[in-house]
């Protein structure tokens, strides 16, 4: 259940000493500027199917703007486009097994509604799943290639019914119909399983495996804990899953189908948080949130024993893929300073290939920051995970203002990914400090629960934590420190300027929660499922709960808030309305705060178009300019608060 709130080397917090001597360095170096143009410059390349001749990957990317489908030769070459749009997102799912055809998929501008399209080999593109108001999920292809497996809510909007869907005429039929709010996680090879999870909170769920001919339900978990199927064997005599059964991170587990027998098959010291087998099953990919990142094994089935990957030296490998021949591997390799590059490797001829260079040309590698993890202690000594990226040009002589990021969820965790935006930040003179306060994923099942309704109070008193962190470090202005999030952490900041409201000196709130008894009720109906889950954790708005959650809704406590506020917002967003942003920033102003708004009328839920990720993420910093970093805007309400929408409103 982890994975599915939104959405892995410890290195101790290092002394002030070591700071100060690697500093001394640092400031020898100089930093170029870069825009927000050169940074939004950044692609970004999702996907990796390969076609069946393995002569071509089906890739997603936004070099366009937004991001269309393309295919780029195994080898390396230029990108032939599959879609053009200019308004839409599209984004590739799968090759068909045995010819040219593509599935993608797409919503409309951000409201979560995706379609499954068919794009035949003469470039027409259809609809497979045309029902109005209806979400379609791919699931994966039949062994045979002869069918794909989706999910949709076509029949009942609050659940997902399974249907095997026949490529010869494309009519489809259901194989499992959900009455009861269980979700699909596998099917075997021979057709005759399917794994279904059942939320019980946003930790834990149980498993079942369902028997297709029998149409019998079997429960694979004894005690209650996280448990998440992975992949069933080859042969369909067993069911791999994940649990935390009895201890604090997920290991590897396998259930045989006929004699209901559970073994061990892998423990880490973090979270395995992914598992499956490559189509002969030659090879089982483990991966791992190891600290914030991505550790993968690809394992030998037949040894038990990890092959060697390549090397990229300060590079991480964050996934891998195989063609179904298991001759060729796509990985991603990428940093905290460098965005994911698409690589192939052939394991015949030992040989790796680079498909995209997807850093802007203009901009230097060494030009940017490569984060560390540190950690803190909070206010009652709980020590809290954090990813610390410190400007270049920052020194005990050139003291930097800070941000202190916070991720979104509840229950999501800050990576040590690229951030173009964070990146952008931090070029132009930002420390940035992404907190994974009490609550976090990755960090084991108690750091994971202790924010069970209690949010915005001891979470938040992290994120404060967090902020006192920065201020003794001697590269750090301590008198300069605001908060930034987006959702859940558009809400923490939301929070820490309406009851903490002298601790931060500016906030900077994308598309955060601010009324939680409104939230909780109009979640979308497609969140049926985990529905009884969010109330465990945040409270149920039709009980006694709803008290607790009217306290701890900035909304209704607007009058606290002294610091100035930017928000940002999609009109399409249908987890966080944008009644939430229009209302908060309608009470902050009514104090005579500076209030910025960004809306955007062509967004949903975080920015996809790279037209408007540069109208917000520039808006931001000219805000952190003005308000934090120069901080000599009035605060006497002669300031004129704006609102700026985007173009695309009409």
């Amino acid at each position: 259940m982890k994975h599915f709130i939104f959405a892995i080397t410890i290195l101790l917090c290092f002394s002030c000493k070591d700071q100060k001597d690697e500093k001394k360095e640092d400031t020898a170096v100089k930093v170029e500027q870069y825009t927000i143009e050169q940074f939004m410059d950044n692609e970004a390349v999702t996907g990796g199917s390969f076609s069946f001749d393995n002569s071509k990957l089906l890739i997603s990317s936004n070099r366009s703007g937004i991001f269309n489908v393309y295919t780029v030769p195994t080898t390396g070459g230029s990108y032939t486009p599959i879609t053009a749009s200019d308004s839409t997102s599209y984004f590739a799912e799968s090759f068909f097994p045995n010819d040219d055809r593509m599935l993608l998929s797409a919503d409309g501008n951000g409201d979560e509604i995706d379609h499954i399209y068919l794009r035949d080999t003469t470039g027409t593109i259809k609809d497979l799943t045309p029902e109005k108001g209806a979400k379609s999920q791919f699931y994966g292809w039949a062994d045979d290639g002869k069918s794909f497996y989706f999910g949709s809510n076509k029949m009942n909007p609050k659940f997902f019914d399974v249907y095997e869907m026949d490529i010869s005429n494309f009519n489809s039929k259901m194989i499992y119909q959900n009455n009861d709010g269980l979700n699909f996680s596998g099917i075997s090879k021979d057709k005759n399983f399917i794994a279904l999870a059942q939320s019980l909170n946003t930790n834990d769920s149980d498993l079942y495996v369902y028997n297709v001919q029998t149409r019998e339900k079997s429960k694979v978990n004894s005690n209650q804990s996280s448990n998440s199927a992975q992949d069933f064997s080859n042969d369909s005599s067993a069911l791999y899953y994940t649990t935390d059964d009895g201890v604090e991170f997920s290991y590897l587990m396998k259930y045989d189908l006929k004699t209901k027998e559970k073994t061990q098959v892998l423990e880490k010291s973090w979270d395995i948080m992914g598992a499956g087998f490559t189509k002969n099953g030659t090879y089982m990919v483990v991966y791992v949130n190891e600290d914030g990142k991505n550790a993968i094994e690809v394992i030998d089935v037949a040894t038990n024993a990890p092959i060697d990957l390549p090397d990229f030296g300060d590079q991480s490998i964050t996934s891998v893929g195989f063609s179904d021949d298991e001759q060729w591997m796509r990985l991603y390799v990428g940093g905290s300073n460098m965005p994911s590059n698409l690589y192939t490797y052939n394991f015949k001829t030992k040989k790796q290939h680079q498909l995209t260079n997807v850093l802007n040309e203009d901009i230097h590698p060494e030009d940017l920051v490569t984060a560390k993890v540190i950690r803190y202690k909070s206010f009652d000594g709980v020590e809290i995970p954090a990813i610390y990226y410190l400007p270049h040009q920052a020194s005990e002589d050139n003291k930097v203002p800070a941000m202190v990021w916070v991720h979104g969820g509840p229950g999501g965790q800050s990576r040590q990914g690229f951030s173009s935006f964070i990146q952008y930040m931090v070029n132009h003179g930002y420390a940035v400090l992404a907190v994974n306060n009490r609550g976090s994923s990755g960090y084991g099942k108690t750091f994971y629960q202790m924010d069970d309704l209690n949010h915005g109070e001891k979470d938040l008193q992290d994120c404060v934590e967090g902020k006192n962190w920065l201020a003794t470090q001697p590269e750090i202005d301590g008198n300069k420190i605001g908060i930034i999030g987006g959702s859940y952490g558009g809400y923490m900041t939301m929070a820490a300027l309406t009851y903490a409201p002298e601790e931060f000196d500016v906030g900077v709130n994308l598309f955060g929660v601010t009324n939680w008894i409104r939230t909780l009720k109009s979640i979308p109906p497609y969140w049926e499922s985990m529905r009884k889950s969010l109330y465990l954790e945040l409270g149920d708005p039709f009980t006694e709960d709803s008290v607790r959650l009217k306290r701890i809704s900035p909304l209704f406590h607007t009058d606290k808030v002294t610091k100035p506020l930017i928000v940002l917002q999609g009109a399409q967003d249908p987890r966080v309305l944008q009644v939430e942003s229009d209302e908060i920033v309608a009470g902050v102003r009514k104090n005579g705060v500076p209030v910025e708004y960004v809306l955007f009328e062509d967004e949903g839920h975080g920015f996809i178009k790279k037209e408007n990720q540069i109208e917000a993420y520039s808006r931001v910093l000219q805000f952190l300019d003005k308000y934090l970093k120069n901080a000599n805007a009035p605060l006497d309400g002669e300031m004129k608060a704006t609102e700026i929408k985007s173009k695309n409103e009409s």
